[in-house]
């Protein structure tokens, strides 16, 4: 569902001027969205959406043409490629990635703007990463290993 709404976003700022999330919203809500401001405002930085003067003179949304759209990918290959095992305790992860990819496995992570998860410290093979509480550590585990299994 999120890769199709932010493929429709992508298509709706392509073909309009959006001027306002507002804008956004309202256009995905005719297509049949049923989302929120927050969610839109989430999936823009997801996006990496910034706002350009248009032909009309007037700011509008755009892709950073200049940004890497393959980020994503390449940080799920890291994730792949890096981590052995992940277990927790309380609101600790601990992630055991291969020699040497702690510090590239927790950047990732911190940079892949995972819902609860506050942040990573890295040492050489191991990462104790934070979490908002403890009930969030069933879901982020389950997520990072699907991010790890989509690359």
């Amino acid at each position: 569902m999120k890769e199709k709404r932010q493929n429709r976003i992508r298509e709706i700022i392509e073909s309009k001027d959006i001027e306002t999330q507002d804008e956004l919203l309202e256009e995905l809500k005719k297509e049949g969205f049923k989302i929120t401001q927050a969610t839109i405002s989430r999936d823009m930085r997801e996006m990496k959406l910034t706002k350009v003067l248009g032909d009309s003179g007037k700011q509008k949304y755009a892709m950073l043409r200049n940004f890497d759209t393959d980020v994503e990918q390449k940080y799920k290959k890291v994730l792949s490629a890096g981590i052995i095992s992940i277990d927790h305790s309380d609101n600790l992860i601990v992630i055991r990635t291969v020699s040497g990819m702690a510090m590239a496995v927790a950047a990732a992570l911190d940079n892949m703007d995972i819902p609860g998860l506050m942040g990573c410290i890295a040492g050489d093979d191991t990462i104790f990463a934070a979490v908002r509480n403890k009930d969030f550590c069933k879901q982020i585990i389950d997520g990072i290993g699907k991010l790890a299994q989509d690359e």
